[in-house]
């Protein structure tokens, strides 16, 4: 019975069920196949090993919150743009720790290059163009975004800021408020030194 109507989706969709249960660290095949009560061999017609599977899951993971964060910006600018896609990934991680985690996953170049990671960048440089950035400080900022949101992230999952005021929710805000004002007036580029 449990065989029937296993495929990679469903696989990858359970993994990503048990990486927000345990971590997604501690995904494998064979922990899955316990979840499905088959052996690990009835898998692999599925997924070539846990590295294949963990794959799949960070796609999946990538997949979703580039859905989420074309929700969250549609009709919005500027500060609320940035807002609304700041948070989508926070709401995310702390729905989906693992999924989160997972979407850090290294993927290989074909993978990436098919994945929604591209979705994403799309996402935070059409947040830019209402702060009239042009390159190269558009991809710095690009970087910056994604520095601070994850990094924020991360370490409020590990909580890290569980521990004193104010609350972390406050320093988000304020956060936000620092990152609007900065693209606002972004420095203006320092001729190279010698």
């Amino acid at each position: 019975m449990a065989r029937v109507g296993l495929t990679r989706e469903r696989l990858v969709r359970a993994g990503a069920e048990l990486a927000d249960e345990v971590g997604f660290d501690q995904v494998t095949v064979s922990e899955l196949a316990r979840r499905f009560d088959v052996k690990v061999a009835s898998l692999y017609s599925h997924v070539r090993n846990s590295d294949d599977l963990k794959s799949g899951i960070a796609l999946l993971a990538l997949e979703e919150l580039a859905d989420r964060g074309a929700a969250a910006l549609a009709g919005r600018a500027g500060k609320d743009a940035l807002t609304a896609l700041a948070n989508v990934y926070r709401d995310y991680a702390r729905e989906h720790p693992g999924r989160y985690s997972a979407a850090q996953w290294r993927l290989t170049p074909e993978e990436a290059a098919a994945s929604a990671g591209g979705r994403h960048a799309g996402m935070t440089r059409a947040i830019l163009r209402g702060y009239d950035l042009t390159e190269p400080d558009q991809t710095h900022a690009v970087r910056l975004l994604g520095s601070v949101f994850h990094g924020y992230v991360s370490l409020e999952l590990a909580g890290g800021f569980s521990h004193s005021a104010p609350d972390s929710q406050e320093s988000w805000s304020r956060i936000l408020d620092a990152l609007d004002a900065l693209l606002r007036n972004w420095p203006a580029a320092q001729p190279p030194t010698r």
